[in-house]
């Protein structure tokens, strides 16, 4: 290639150092061999299985044939901004109006637009791992730096104290939270919260970004805590970031929203005004109907995904080599693959890290999942158990299979992971 079409092709310093959402390669190799006829169970998206309500949808089509099909205000409609607020209010005893809330096109760009609008170069954003996949991501693609700290089953995989606070300096910036994780399903406690914002507190130059997108799948009758909630004196620094994505099945309208203070909101709106402008007005009139609407739904839901988390919890810990803590919400198990770790496949593969038993489990198993060090943490693997009971069954017998024709190879040895 020529010095001139090198240069041509030049992208952001950025972009170059971002690497590609782990998920959707996933999900590009479960598309490329259902193409040539495999047969594959995926278990990789973080998608509910369930149809949007119904109530949900027609209200998408009722303003569809009354053309509200025209663009809106960058923040969002108002009757949608009045319903979030009263969510906010009425789930979360956070005292929001409708003028404190944003509308975005999905939740992923409430904390993207929340971390544009601050960030500067050398800015440090902790980030507790396992993460979310997109969080240390974001942040480099901001010109910042994210500090990862490390959170094992040791501690629940939570944040505690003490790592907050050797992980902040005065380069902090951010800190982001997310009840229930994505990927393990941890959830803290409001005892856990107030123990984090005593923290906080001493530090007043840090900001908080509370991922909250996964409040009602909390499971066994916990209750739902949001650190904004637990220490009010935090909110005038914390972004409290939801969506209907997940509780109500709604992962393709593509409706975030958050509520804080309103200089940070003035500057995300500013930025979204230049980047998309107001989210789907056909998917704001359905979310309305679904934060006023029916909530039926939700508890329905629920207990589903909570009779499949302990049918999956107990397959997994029955399957040689996998071990797997029972998650207290959301709808991932997150399961230790150490015992795997050394191994050989009947095809010849070595298992030397987590994403080859990921690759190995696609390619020799036809089951779709994500390698733990995608989220932060390894050797473990994500497993979404949004699948109906049957399919979430075959899966896990071509694990369970998969996982004993490893012992079956002849010289064959564990050893841990490097």
């Amino acid at each position: 290639m020529s010095a001139a079409a090198s240069e041509l092709r030049r992208l952001n310093a950025h972009l170059e150092s971002a690497r590609p959402s782990a998920t959707y390669r996933v999900m590009d190799r479960v598309a490329a061999h259902r193409a040539v006829g495999t047969s594959v169970i995926s278990l990789s998206a973080g998608e509910p299985d369930f149809d949007t309500p119904k109530h949900v949808r027609e209200a998408g089509i009722a303003a569809i044939r009354a053309g509200h099909t025209r663009y809106t205000q960058v923040a969002g409609l108002r009757p949608l901004r009045e319903s979030i607020a009263m969510k906010f209010r009425r789930e979360n005893g956070l005292e929001v109006d409708w003028q404190d809330t944003l509308v975005c096109s999905g939740g992923k760009q409430v904390i993207y637009n929340a971390l544009a609008a601050t960030l500067n170069e050398g800015d440090e954003v902790i980030v507790p791992a396992p993460y979310w996949v997109s969080y240390p991501e974001m942040v480099q693609l901001c010109g910042a730096k994210p500090v990862v700290v490390p959170c094992g089953s040791e501690t629940g995989f939570k944040l505690t104290p003490q790592k907050l606070a050797d992980a902040i300096t005065l380069r902090t910036r951010w800190v982001i939270l997310n009840s229930p994780s994505n990927p393990t399903g941890a959830v803290y406690t409001q005892p856990e919260l107030q123990a984090l914002a005593n923290v906080l507190l001493e530090r007043p130059h840090v900001l908080v970004l509370s991922d909250d997108i996964y409040e009602h799948l909390i499971f066994d009758g916990a209750a739902f805590h949001t650190i904004a909630q637990v220490e009010p004196r935090l909110r005038e620094r914390t972004l409290t970031m939801n969506g209907v994505s997940k509780a109500y099945a709604m992962t393709g309208w593509r409706i975030g929203f958050g509520t804080g203070p309103k200089w940070l909101l003035d500057a995300m709106e500013k930025l979204q005004g230049q980047q998309t402008s107001g989210a789907c007005t056909i998917s704001q009139h359905a979310a309305v109907a679904a934060l006023t609407g029916p909530r039926d739904f939700i508890d329905s839901s629920r207990a589903v995904f909570q009779k499949r988390r302990d049918m999956m919890v107990k397959l997994l810990n029955d399957t040689p080599g996998l071990g797997c803590e029972v998650p207290a919400g959301a709808f991932y198990a997150f399961a230790s693959c150490e015992g795997l770790i050394g191994k050989t496949t009947p095809a010849g593969t070595v298992l030397h890290t987590d994403e080859d038993v990921a690759m190995a489990l696609l390619d020799e198993a036809g089951v779709a999942i994500v390698h733990g060090s995608a989220f932060g943490l390894g050797p473990y693997i994500r497993i979404a158990y949004a699948l109906d009971d049957a399919s979430l069954r075959r899966a896990c017998e071509a694990i369970q299979g998969f996982c004993r024709s490893l012992a079956s190879v002849k010289g064959s040895a564990s050893s841990p992971l490097a």
